[in-house]
């Protein structure tokens, strides 16, 4: 039955003219400055109708190997119960993917070519570390770079990172989100010196609140540049990011000089803002209900537009659950899968599906919709509660 609502979902969306690929937003982030390959490849296929079409070839090619759900879902490289774990956990060649156990296929993120999008970088620099808070968690950041002589045309191994990381944060400051692409933690970190030409700083978020740990590799060449980034949309560098912010509840960072130049690289806001960025309406307390929703529109076209909403669990585990909300407009449900649905006029109410009504604690899981009308970047009176 899980199937058949997938397929009816992808044939409603090809009768729209557009490409979809129903996705469970149940994963939480990635870094995006520097940008992760993942992240990096997202901001480059992007398109004004949904799909998401590389142009970097590199880019091309891991969705070639790993299809197109690896970009809908470029915040999911994790492992469930990595505990924080890296040499020994991920086997060489496949850091990039977090290995082979995760909810999706990365592995072709984790091809030896130098031609992927990468941040322009100056060794020894103070630089602003952005990582994308699709879902917040309590944890902490470690931040490794490759030695020198890394070639990456050669399959990245342990042995190619310096062993201990030159730079960790705990539990800093957020900006927006989450379920938004904008939202991100923040802090400031000082490069390593004396590095040259293209290297990889490889990323760890260990959540202190459970086993789940998320991997990012993430291309650099250090020449000088100040956060531009290469290969994304074109061949040339992007503006660079915003300057250094404090990073006020981070562990101690190295220097507070701001880093030069002031618009925003790609991906990222320009500023700092207060509350959920436009397309996520988070519901209230957490406590209350036992849960909480968040809603974010993922796709629109003429008269259409595809949805997620992320049901997150609070202190206890959750058996069931159910979701409402009242469109702000004219629109209509013509679709839900991974969950079932009633309407009552404006009001929908969304109900788990038999495999995933059982959440833990701290987990999440997702349903998606295709709805008619303008697409509502935001609902209201979106609540979670226990079925």
């Amino acid at each position: 039955m899980k199937k058949l609502r997938i397929v009816a979902a992808a044939v409603l969306a090809a009768a729209a003219g557009v490409l979809i690929t129903p996705h469970a937003a149940s994963a939480h982030g990635a870094m995006m400055q520097p940008g992760s390959r993942t992240w990096l490849c997202y901001q480059d296929g992007k398109t004004s109708n949904g799909a998401i079409t590389p142009k970097n070839p590199a880019c091309a090619a891991a969705v070639d190997k790993s299809g197109v759900t690896s970009l809908y879902n470029w915040f999911a490289v994790l492992r469930s119960n990595g505990a924080g774990r890296v040499d020994g956990f991920i086997p060489d060649g496949q850091l990039c993917s977090g290995g082979t156990g995760g909810p999706y296929d990365f592995t072709g993120y984790n091809l030896a070519r130098a031609d992927w999008p990468y941040t322009n970088l100056t060794a020894g620099a103070n630089i602003e570390i952005d990582y994308n808070d699709w879902a917040k968690h309590p944890g902490t950041f470690s931040l490794y770079i490759t030695k020198d002589g890394y070639d990456p045309t050669k399959p990245l191994a342990w042995s190619d990172l310096e062993p201990t990381p030159f730079n960790q944060a705990t539990n800093p400051p957020a900006d927006g989100g989450p379920g938004t692409d904008a939202g991100h933690y923040y802090w400031n970190a000082k490069l390593p010196s004396n590095k040259s030409g293209k290297h990889l700083i490889y990323s760890v978020w260990s959540r202190s609140d459970s086993t789940e740990t998320f991997y990012n590799c993430s291309d650099v060449d250090f020449n000088g540049g100040h956060g531009e980034v290469t290969g994304v949309g074109t061949t040339g560098p992007s503006s660079p990011p915003p300057s250094i912010k404090p990073s006020v509840g981070t562990s101690p960072s190295v220097g507070t000089s701001p880093s030069v130049g002031t618009s925003p690289s790609v991906g990222t806001s320009p500023s700092r803002s207060v509350g959920p960025s436009v397309g996520t309406s988070p519901s209230g307390n957490p406590g209350t209900g036992g849960c909480t929703a968040m809603y974010h529109l993922d796709n629109t076209w003429s008269g259409g537009y595809q949805a997620t909403v992320m049901v997150h669990a609070g202190s206890t585990a959750l058996t069931n659950w159910m979701v409402s909300w009242t469109w702000p407009g004219a629109q209509s449900l013509t679709q839900v899968w991974n969950g079932t649905s009633t309407a009552s006029g404006s009001l929908i109410t969304v109900k788990n599906a038999t495999w995933n009504g059982a959440v833990k604690a701290g987990g999440d899981t997702s349903f998606g919709l295709l709805g008619s009308g303008t697409p509502p970047t935001s609902v209201n009176n979106l609540a979670c509660s226990v079925a």
